[in-house]
């Protein structure tokens, strides 16, 4: 499948990049994967972008690896799944706060999407399953995204079933950050992108890499390291706005008007 199969477009500060690939279920192909990446780069290069929206057209948000390009390359080819831990990465590590907005099923590799957003929200009604093993292959390189959002009992569950679970359930376990009604979708996704907008931009990507961070063993080392970086945000430019802005009673010159 060739073609646009990710649409980016910014307004207000937010870049919708939206996965346009539905005869495939919005399935991971090269193609695709390629698209994503160079429109997650565009964004983060961006200074006038300040949240990613990751979307979809279609019902399903996203169907995993495309199994019939992962077939025709199995002999000769690059298989799509090689791909994967570079387009996660790129997802973890934006600097910028990544919004999934599931709308739909989504199934082994778009899990991974799904987990490597900072704030994921679907219907309850959507479905989602780590269907690897029922392939005969592993959920490997998701594991790196999903590992660390799904409690251990669940992702033993879930991992070795391969079993359907609902977007209720994908909330209980951490995979989503809220499960709504359909109707309800685009209103809290809406809500979550207006409250990240009010954020700083760079105390956003502090605290994105303070979400990440490995503090060290001694609980002292890990104070003084964590008082320094307190200090230097009460210090920094915006550290300075905000304060001024909150005794003065207004908005942060960062927020952006309505």
């Amino acid at each position: 499948m060739t073609g646009t199969l990710v649409r980016a477009a910014t307004a207000r500060g937010v870049a919708t990049l939206t996965l346009d690939s539905p005869p495939n279920r919005n399935a991971l192909s090269s193609a695709l994967i390629d698209q994503l990446l160079d429109a997650l780069a565009g964004a983060v290069a961006d200074p006038a972008v300040r949240v990613v929206l990751l979307s979809h057209t279609g019902p399903v948000f996203c169907s995993g690896v495309d199994l019939a390009e992962t077939e025709a390359a199995r002999a000769t080819g690059t298989l799509p799944a090689a791909r994967m831990g570079e387009l996660l990465q790129a997802l973890w590590d934006c600097p910028k706060p990544v919004v999934a907005r599931v709308g739909g099923p989504a199934r082994a590799g778009g899990l991974g999407l799904v987990a490597a957003a900072d704030i994921a929200v679907c219907p309850t009604e959507a479905t989602f399953a780590f269907s690897e093993v029922r392939l005969g292959v592993v959920p490997a390189v998701i594991s790196a995204t999903v590992l660390p959002r799904l409690t251990s009992r669940a992702a033993a569950e879930l991992f070795l079933t391969g079993e359907v679970f609902d977007g209720t359930r994908a909330a209980q376990v951490g995979l989503v950050t809220a499960a709504v009604p359909a109707t309800d979708l685009d209103a809290r996704v809406d809500r979550y992108v207006g409250g990240l907008l009010r954020g700083a931009p760079g105390a956003l990507a502090g605290a994105k890499a303070l979400l990440r961070r490995t503090p060290p063993d001694d609980i002292g080392e890990n104070l003084a390291e964590l008082t320094g970086l307190s200090v230097s945000y009460f210090r920094s430019a915006e550290g300075l706005e905000g304060v001024a802005a909150y005794r003065q009673k207004r908005d942060p010159a960062w927020v952006v008007p309505d």
